[in-house]
């Protein structure tokens, strides 16, 4: 790839700029530092951007060129850009009430279907409203990364749940999401759409893009970037993303 000829790097956040749910380290966060110097900068996950603030945004230092940064929290389903020193929204496919019933109740009757058991110890929410996505996580958004990496590392107990989710919900987009978890947001709104609303604000080809993400595989959340059409970088972990990046500066 020629990092030369591309003005948009665009990022997953957990599992490629940070540990699942955990602070970006201050390594990152000055490495991040020095390509927002040269590189207009993107950022998305299916966290809200109160998690993008608490995840993300805090590692960095007040000297930072912010206005190289856009975020787009809940999968690209919402987009924020920094001007006068405050992050605005640009935009949000907000659910309607009538929506967020229909996915919490479809929930439901999957729970009974896989005979899923709500843990007695919860990190959090089971299914968190999130305006423009509703978020399964088994055992809480706070749950420590050792209990989340052990409890579907093979991503056979979600499979399993999305394949029910889409035969009761198939007018939604259903996928696994980080290490717990299952996205539902509006259909086709995914990292694709994300991908391509920061393109149009910013006017840029797919020749002008790199995605980096580490779940790139088909069903992952990283997934719908392909379909894109902009180049796209499987990492392995944050140190991974963290040398890609130094070897480009």
């Amino acid at each position: 790839m020629k990092f030369s000829e591309k003005k948009l790097c665009i990022f997953d956040l957990d599992s490629t700029l940070a540990e699942s749910k955990s602070p970006l380290s201050v390594s990152m966060a000055q490495t991040l530092s020095q390509l927002l110097l040269h590189k207009k900068v993107a950022v998305i996950s299916g966290g809200t951007f109160t998690q993008f603030q608490k995840q993300f945004l805090s590692g960095f230092t007040t000297d930072v060129h912010f206005e190289n940064l856009y975020l787009l929290p809940v999968s690209g389903s919402r987009l924020y850009v920094y001007m006068n020193n405050e992050w605005l929204l640009e935009y949000a496919h907000d659910f309607t009430p009538e929506e967020k019933q229909k996915i919490t109740d479809a929930f439901s009757e999957v729970f009974l279907k896989t005979n899923y058991e709500i843990p007695e110890e919860m990190y959090g929410e089971l299914l968190e409203d999130r305006g423009s996505q509703i978020t399964f996580s088994a055992l809480g958004q706070e749950a420590p990364l050792e209990k989340k990496i052990m409890w579907d590392p093979d991503h056979k107990k979600r499979e399993e749940m999305v394949h029910e989710l889409k035969e009761i919900i198939p007018e939604f987009n259903i996928r696994i999401g980080g290490s717990t978890s299952i996205d539902v947001t509006g259909s086709g709104v995914d990292k694709a759409t994300g991908i391509e609303a920061i393109q149009k604000y910013l006017r840029l080809n797919d020749t002008d893009v790199v995605f980096i993400g580490d779940a790139l595989f088909p069903g992952g959340n990283d997934y719908p970037a392909i379909k894109t059409g902009v180049e796209c970088i499987k990492v392995e972990n944050p140190a991974d993303t963290e040398r890609l990046i130094q070897s480009w500066l």
